[in-house]
């Protein structure tokens, strides 16, 4: 039990050092909030990851795992997304949007240079998946 919770806990930090380190910058911070196996879908997890912009803010263009799917909620404020080769469309606080698996987020921004906004984004995926974002080269 005590080696499944060190190995939890180990597994846990190597997931928010890599969402840390995608923030770079300042652009946006992104913590972990949630990470859990789905007991009935064996080898599929669902991870949460709290993404927030300060004014002007934004994330570079970036993909995710081929396994994700992802559903969206901005929590505060305001989100300017786009995927794939779709129009850019603004979000606000209390409105949604998906990704799915292979899909390309070309544009993730504060729609503000004057209020901060959040959002919170579900995953499910490979349980062995260690990077949940993939930056543009």
């Amino acid at each position: 039990m005590l080696r499944k919770m060190i190995s939890a806990a180990a597994f846990a930090l190597v997931l928010a050092a890599g969402t840390q380190a995608h923030a770079g910058g300042g652009k946006a911070k992104i913590s972990v909030v949630f990470d859990q196996k789905l007991p009935n879908v064996p080898g599929k997890s669902m991870r949460a990851v709290m993404v927030e912009y300060a004014p002007g803010g934004m994330s570079p263009g970036h993909t995710h795992p081929d396994s994700a799917f992802i559903y969206a909620t901005v929590l505060e404020g305001a989100i300017r997304s786009a995927v794939n080769d779709g129009p850019v469309k603004t979000y606000k606080a209390g409105e949604s949007f998906a990704e799915f698996p292979g899909d390309h987020h070309s544009v993730s921004a504060n729609a503000s240079d004057t209020k901060p906004a959040r959002l919170l984004a579900v995953f499910v995926l490979d349980t062995d998946e260690t990077e949940l974002t993939i930056d543009d080269k």
